[in-house]
């Protein structure tokens, strides 16, 4: 009896010793160089590069002047190209370079967070 109170009050201090480490693990804030996306906005004052520069890691959808539509996460805005990666549609290891100057509208989910 006294082995099994013994057993079971360990096996209540590793869970919550492990339930707090773990806790802390996930409240750390972001790491230098570590990019936190930001909730999806859009200032209409800026260009279209700006707008692109504040959804920087998001899922995001590009309209063309071509009428083609392309979904993906953004990963890096240089001066005239937008490189897209994990594009939608079963294209999930493909990524995409657009030219900013072809870009004639930018979708991204705005309220409902996960």
């Amino acid at each position: 009896m006294k082995k099994t109170n013994l057993l079971l009050s360990a096996l209540v201090v590793f869970l919550f010793s492990a339930i707090f480490v773990i806790s802390a693990a996930v409240a750390q804030p972001p790491r230098p160089g570590q990019f936190q996306p930001p909730k999806a906005r859009f200032d209409v004052n800026r260009s279209i590069k700006d707008n692109l520069a504040m959804q920087g890691g998001r899922d995001v959808v590009i309209h063309l002047k071509s009428g083609q539509s392309i979904q993906g996460y953004i990963k890096a805005i240089g001066d005239r190209f937008v490189h897209l990666e994990r594009l939608a549609g079963g294209r999930d290891y493909y990524d995409a370079l657009i030219r900013i100057d072809d870009i004639t509208a930018i979708e991204a989910r705005a309220r409902g967070e996960r």
